[in-house]
């Protein structure tokens, strides 16, 4: 489905607040992109492909930042990539049927607003934990899978966990998601290019992409307080609830 270019112009101003709010915290807005999409009724191939687009340009200037502050250690990454990269890219290989792509992303969307909630109870919790290496490459091959799937990069669920088991500080847990979202959407982006199904409109996209380069520049510079930052995530939350709901009831399962 062609927009209409009102409707490109709403999706970018919306884009760019996304971008804004999430950058601060080392998320892409992977899971909002897709929510927009699916309001604006754009094909399920469409709206993977846009959001990991968008998801990338996000988080590369989220994580130059972050390593070039030093809250990024590559070492603390590898038990998570090395598992959540080729399962990103199988789940984007993957191809779905529109009625099952659309009910898994109401589903996802649903989960996503609750972990989105829960990212902000632990915001707070700075202290360290030894992790088992074996754990994290679980949680790195289900959230890789999962994200690949849907077109999002998984920091919405990485983040939450990773607070909840103390993991580390909320800034090199921010830093950590953003790599992994940046690595994840890369190899899901391939996916889709490998199955055929990466769907493009230059127009719309690189409107989009001005939009979240120039929000997530901005939002990870001024580095939004933290109460404004909460308020606001829990805002998006309950918007990505509503709408996951309604794509899982309308789209996917066609109750109404």
């Amino acid at each position: 489905m062609a927009l209409s270019v009102s409707s490109i112009l709403i999706l970018c101003l919306m884009f760019f607040v996304i971008a804004l709010v999430y950058s601060s915290v080392g998320f892409g807005g992977g899971s909002s992109y897709l929510a927009l999409f699916a309001l604006f009724a754009l094909s399920f191939y469409s709206i993977r492909s846009n959001a990991l687009v968008c998801n990338i340009a996000v988080v590369s200037g989220s994580l130059y930042w972050f390593v070039k502050k030093g809250y990024f250690y590559g070492k603390d990454f590898f038990p998570f990539i090395v598992t959540s990269v080729p399962m990103a890219y199988l789940g984007a290989t993957y191809r779905l049927s529109e009625q099952w792509f659309f009910i898994l992303l109401g589903i996802i969307l649903v989960i996503s607003s609750v972990f989105l909630i829960g990212q902000t109870k632990y915001s707070e919790i700075s202290n360290n934990k030894t992790t088992s290496p074996y754990l994290l490459c679980f949680l790195g091959l289900i959230i890789g899978f999962v994200s690949g799937l849907v077109g999002i990069g998984g920091g919405v669920f990485l983040a939450p966990i990773l607070y909840y088991i103390n993991w580390g500080t909320p800034k090199k847990i921010a830093a950590l998601s953003c790599a992994f979202i940046f690595v994840n959407s890369i190899a899901g982006l391939i996916g889709l290019i490998v199955s055929g199904t990466l769907e493009l409109s230059f127009p719309m996209t690189f409107l989009l992409l001005c939009s979240v380069i120039l929000g997530g520049q901005i939002g990870i510079r001024i580095s939004l307080k933290n109460l404004s930052s909460i308020v606001l995530k829990r805002i998006t939350a309950l918007l990505i609830f509503i709408i996951g709901m309604r794509v899982l009831l309308i789209n996917g399962l066609e109750l109404m």
